[in-house]
């Protein structure tokens, strides 16, 4: 027993140190039934104290209901036993009591006279505790704005401004969000807006704050003319509720504003993201209704747009028929949209029977109006996948062509999927090829059984087809001719081959020309010069039989070959001739323009190859390759990035993204592109929401803690990015933890680095200098990394040459020293330069000075006249301070001599110096010195 009392006790210490979430929600349940185990109330009660707080912020309604209960009664039975606050946050039974009347007026379940009963009952306890009545009276006002009784709620409001605050009334951030959403539904945009902003400025913030207020504050923003606004309020209130199912009402306005702004594609990626929240609670029918609002605006813009044929991912699932019905198949936006606006509509209609009011029925009307509406207010976070321009195929030949073009691509999934339209309904010479097709494809999946099991029917076709030369071929060596030969088998083959070349031999040249390309294909890695002959070989046997198709096989093996030997020219020439013959198939065409892609982009020709790889997949988007489609826009992406054009890379690695999604794939490395294109294009608030997508895909499925770390490393110069500094240094700390579990010193330490500045950017210099002291410790064991190393003690020594901490010279001679041994150049200069402000810092001028000169030089000599500028600047500045306006004048001269070709420093220097030489008495001078600053 006593052990068990200890265990309990240890749960509760986790469980008040464990975010909101599934884990503390799950600790909280061990909790309750061990306390039940034991049969003590007490301990029962204090868990499910903190089970009704856990149960709110987790979307639970029904759990927090019936452990609320539990507890009321219990405390109205023994008070000193069960008192109201256990001195555990939001474990207080009388602040609880504010959860339950918006509970209970959230679900049509429960009648008008049970909410009345309940905030009647809130106010007789607080009225009992001694507890002042602001928090009962926004309580009320929470529910008569909820019911539509506006004249009501108005009325409350304003009592509200007049009552004194107490220890329970609701907090500055959750009584300014409730008072927004009023303002913002009675039309005062202007006052619901200075509200939330009073909120962000101030800081305030609970639970669910401030991502509820921000998504409330959407639309007056938009009304407004307030689109960038609107667009960061609703990023960062995204950003923050997009893992609470207890927001859900925030999520659907998220969904409203971007289907209302022209993000249509984005809507939809948020839909299918949170459509599972609705099956989550319950008894939470108020956010059901908001959402199924949202879905139906959304999914009507998507339509709108073009797109209504798209599948909406997930909306079949089992939990969600009771909101839609059945449906045979995936759900398209444009049948989906009806049905969330009819499911809306039903919702409504029980809350206005309930109620006797006509509430939902305006709040629905009010949602169709705005759906109508429209901002531009862009976001680049989503794109939809442009329609195939071909219909499907419309009988066997047409699934015959795309079936050609899909396998002379080399999509092997792709032509497995196409082959069942088709394989039997062609004749038999056809069926042949088909057959040939799908071996190859299943042998290049590794689907060896299978491809094994389906041979004999291959053979037989063959046969049927008049082919028996190659039917015998196969009969003995089955596989070996789709793939999977050994060495054994290629001797084989060679050996028949050679046999085959005798006038005697019986072999025709379709046949002999499969076996040269087989033995070929299996050379090209070893012997590149022979698996070229064998190539030619087979493309011209392949002429002899009039096979155009295996020709064109035999061309690529040739042009790999040469690529293989190093013979770059001379594969580039037969690409140019194959890409030039008007009958090239598509399939065998995008192929060979994204291996031409690649080879420019080895080049450096960059635009050129991304220019192939947009052309691959204009031709892969005609054959509705979808999968082929994504990696060839991945690469157009990673070409146009490589150009350093990040806003067309941003637009393929978007589709590559949206396609790897849908099909099936690496989305967290797909993903991963588009945030890092979006950071570095300044789209920092976007490339946040989508690492931070990164990182929980990487999570849930155990990448390697190296590669979380580098994705966490983004996230947190994201966050930066966007202004978000407390979010960064959370997302900084976590990544060195990863680089530690990773073994990687010299990313932790800089991320450490990363760190120790924003602290230092809010003025915390003793933390800032501790946590650098630390990434010195770590970096000094990264002996593999020079630059790490004197990134990080360079650093701290600037942080203790600020503080006048005279280890700050010993550490730039480590790093000036580190420099040296690595030849950087540069980075000698830049010490220095750190060296002259820490003297100067420290009163030692004449020494200051003359370390300035010296990095002035220093820069110089490696070509970086604007630094080189900026250290003499430091070195004049520092003796006109000092009182040596004549020994500043050189100074200042030298920075005029290096910033002849940097106007702005040429400007300061100039005005500066002027005033140096004025104060000396040669106006003359200073005259025309100040005249340099005008040219």
């Amino acid at each position: 027993m006593t052990g068990q009392n200890t265990q309990l006790t240890r749960l509760f210490e986790e469980i008040d140190r464990t975010p909101w979430g599934p884990h503390e929600q799950e600790l909280v349940a061990q909790a309750v039934a061990l306390a039940q185990e034991l049969g003590d109330e007490t301990l029962e009660y204090q868990a499910r104290m903190r089970q009704t707080a856990s149960a709110n912020m987790g979307g639970l309604t029904d759990l927090m209901l019936s452990s609320f209960a539990w507890c009321l009664a219990r405390h109205d039975a023994d008070p000193a036993r069960f008192p109201a606050d256990i001195d555990n946050g939001a474990a207080d039974l009388m602040w609880q009591f504010k959860w339950m009347a918006s509970s209970l007026r959230g679900s049509p379940a429960f009648a008008p006279e049970q909410i009345a009963a309940v905030l009647d009952d809130m106010e007789s306890h607080y009225r009992a505790a001694g507890l002042g009545p602001s928090g009962v009276l926004m309580a009320r006002f929470e529910d008569a704005h909820a019911a539509g009784r506006l004249d009501e709620a108005e009325q409350l409001r304003i009592r509200l401004e007049t009552t004194p605050r107490d220890s329970h009334s609701h907090c500055d951030a959750c009584g300014r969000s409730q008072i927004a959403g009023f303002f913002a539904d009675t039309g005062r945009d202007e006052e619901a807006i200075r509200l939330v902003e009073e909120m962000v400025e101030g800081g305030f913030s609970c639970g669910e704050e401030p991502e509820h207020a921000l998504s409330l504050a959407l639309l007056p923003y938009l009304r407004l003319d307030r689109g960038e606004e609107a667009k960061a309020a609703h990023l960062r209130s995204y950003r923050l509720a997009k893992d609470n199912p207890d927001l859900l009402t925030a999520i659907a306005n998220s969904i409203r504003f971007c289907a209302i702004t022209g993000n249509e594609a984005r809507a939809l990626a948020l839909v299918e993201r949170h459509l599972p929240w609705l099956a989550h609670d319950a008894l939470n029918a108020q956010g059901h209704f908001g959402m199924l609002t949202a879905v139906g605006t959304a999914l009507d813009a998507v339509a709108a747009a073009g797109h209504g044929t798209t599948p909406v991912r997930g909306a079949d699932a089992a939990g969600l028929e009771r909101f839609f019905g059945p449906h045979e198949g995936v759900w398209t936006a444009a049948e989906l949209a009806p049905v969330a606006w009819a499911g809306a509509e039903r919702l409504g209609a029980r809350f206005d029977e309930r109620d006797g009011t006509d509430n939902h029925a305006r709040r629905l009307q009010n949602a169709r109006q705005r759906a109508a509406e429209r901002y531009e207010v862009p976001i680049r976070s989503d794109v939809f996948t442009a329609p195939a321009p071909e219909t499907t195929p419309a009988d066997a030949d047409g699934w015959y062509r795309r079936a050609l073009d899909i396998s002379g691509y080399g999509a092997a999934a792709e032509t497995l999927d196409i082959l069942p339209h088709v394989i039997d309904e062609v004749d038999p010479e056809r069926r042949a090829v088909l057959t040939g097709q799908r071996l190859a494809a299943l042998v290049n999946l590794e689907r060896i059984d299978e491809a094994q099991e389906l041979l004999p029917d291959r053979i037989r076709t063959l046969r049927a087809a008049g082919r028996h030369a190659q039917a015998d071929l196969e009969e003995r060596f089955g596989l070996a001719l789709f793939g999977t030969a050994t060495a054994e088998d290629t001797a084989a083959l060679a050996e028949l081959l050679a046999e085959s070349a005798d006038p005697a031999a019986v072999l025709p040249p379709d046949t002999r020309g499969d076996i040269a390309l087989t033995i070929a294909f299996g050379r090209i890695d070893d012997d590149p010069d022979a698996a070229l002959e064998l190539a030619e070989q087979a493309g011209a046997l392949f002429a002899r039989a009039g096979d155009a198709r295996m020709g064109y096989g035999a061309e690529f093996a040739a042009i790999m070959a040469l690529l293989r030997a190093d013979r770059t020219e001379a594969g580039n020439a037969r690409i140019e001739r194959l890409l030039a013959d008007p009958e090239l198939p598509r399939g065998v065409r995008a192929r060979t323009l994204e291996l031409r892609a690649r080879i420019r982009g080895g080049r450096g020709e960059f635009t050129e190859g991304a220019a192939d790889a947009d052309e691959a997949s204009r031709l892969l988007a005609e054959l509705g390759g979808r999968v082929s489609l994504a990696n060839a826009q991945m690469l157009a992406g990673a070409l146009w990035e490589d150009a350093e054009a990040p806003e067309q890379a941003l637009a393929r690695y978007r589709v590559g993204a949206r396609l790897v999604e849908q099909t099936g794939g690496d989305v967290a490395a797909a993903k991963y592109r588009v945030a890092r294109t979006m950071l570095s294009s300044g789209a920092a608030d976007e490339a946040a929401e989508l690492f931070g997508e990164v990182l929980q895909l990487e999570e849930r499925t155990d990448v390697p803690a190296g590669s979380r770390a580098m994705t966490a490393l983004m996230l947190a110069r994201a966050f930066r990015a966007a202004g978000e500094g407390g979010q960064a240094y959370g997302v900084f700390g976590y990544a060195a933890e990863l680089f530690g579990e990773a073994e990687n010193p010299a990313d932790q330490a800089l991320a450490l680095m990363s760190r120790a500045q924003i602290l230092a950017q809010y003025e915390e210099p003793e933390q800032a200098v501790a946590t650098l002291e630390e990434a010195a410790q770590i970096v000094r064991t990264a002996e593999d990394a020079p630059a790490a190393v004197v990134e990080v003690l360079h650093n701290l020594g600037q942080s203790y040459g600020a503080r006048r901490d005279d280890r700050a010279f010993a550490l730039f001679d480590e790093v000036e020293e580190i420099a040296r041994a690595n030849d950087a150049a540069w980075v000698i200069a830049d010490v220095r330069d750190s060296r002259a402000r820490a003297l100067l810092a420290a009163d030692r001028i004449d020494e200051g000075v003359a370390a300035a000169l010296t990095a002035s030089d220093a820069f110089a000599e490696v070509g970086d006249p604007q630094s080189a500028g900026g250290s003499a600047l430091l070195a004049a500045r520092a003796l006109h301070g000092v009182g040596r306006a004549a020994d500043a004048v050189a100074a200042y001269r030298a920075v005029l001599d290096q910033a002849e070709q940097i106007p702005p420093l040429r400007q300061i220097a100039a005005l500066e110096l002027g005033d140096v030489l004025q104060g000396l008495g040669r106006e003359a001078e200073a005259a025309e010195v100040r005249r340099l600053a005008e040219d």
